[in-house]
């Protein structure tokens, strides 16, 4: 048992400083106050398919940071979709901080990256406009068949949304979950170790961008 528990803890520091990596040259940001309202907006993987009830990314990241993380995923959400039950979301929960992991959804049916990248952007417009800071997770353009041999790789469109919008990107993690068997519970969600890592690495990004103060 002690291998497999070492492997773990070595994925995990690795995707850590994936995610550091890939925020710590960016300006810092404003500080979530500490009663501050985080909107997890996406889909399955928000909403935690495949692990059980407060295994959920967004509630290990609610227990990593203090703050109320309000879980608004939706299975089978594509950023296309997503775009029209946004507004309700913001005008009720009024969040200071909206963490978006959309896309996958949009690639298994087909629709080109800058499509998605349109509709990310639209998602992004909307969260600013209403006050809210954007952290946007990374998503692979999805295969079953690379998933199935540890081959995913970000699609290349939301680290060019991070820089062209100015939001803090969280990169690789859940590519490099999707790749490790041991991570997920299938090809396409993480498993409850799995989404420790994300909360994790988002967590750690949250604090290397400036969003959390220790």
């Amino acid at each position: 048992m002690k291998a497999p528990r070492a492997a773990h803890w070595l994925v995990t520091i690795a995707l850590l400083l994936a995610g550091l990596a890939g925020c710590g040259e960016r300006d810092r940001y404003d500080a979530l106050p500490h009663d501050a309202v985080v909107l997890a907006f996406g889909d399955s993987v928000t909403h935690g398919v495949g692990a059980g009830a407060g295994e959920d990314y967004p509630s290990q990241l609610a227990a990593l940071t203090g703050l109320r993380v309000v879980n608004a995923g939706v299975s089978g959400d594509t950023a296309r979709a997503a775009r029209s039950r946004l507004q309700p979301l913001l005008a009720r929960e009024q969040p200071d901080l909206v963490i978006v992991e959309l896309g996958g959804n949009d690639f298994l049916r087909k629709t080109s990256e800058q499509q998605v990248k349109a509709f990310l952007a639209d998602i992004i417009g909307a969260a600013r406009g209403a006050g809210a800071q954007v952290v946007l997770v990374s998503v692979p353009r999805l295969s079953l068949l690379r998933a199935s041999v540890g081959a995913l790789k970000d699609s290349a469109i939301y680290a060019e949304l991070a820089a062209e919008e100015g939001v803090i990107l969280v990169p690789d993690t859940f590519s490099q979950i999707l790749s490790d068997s041991a991570l997920r519970a299938d090809e396409i969600h993480p498993n409850a170790q799995g989404y420790r890592v994300l909360a994790d690495s988002i967590h750690a990004v949250m604090l290397d961008s400036g969003l959390l103060i220790n």
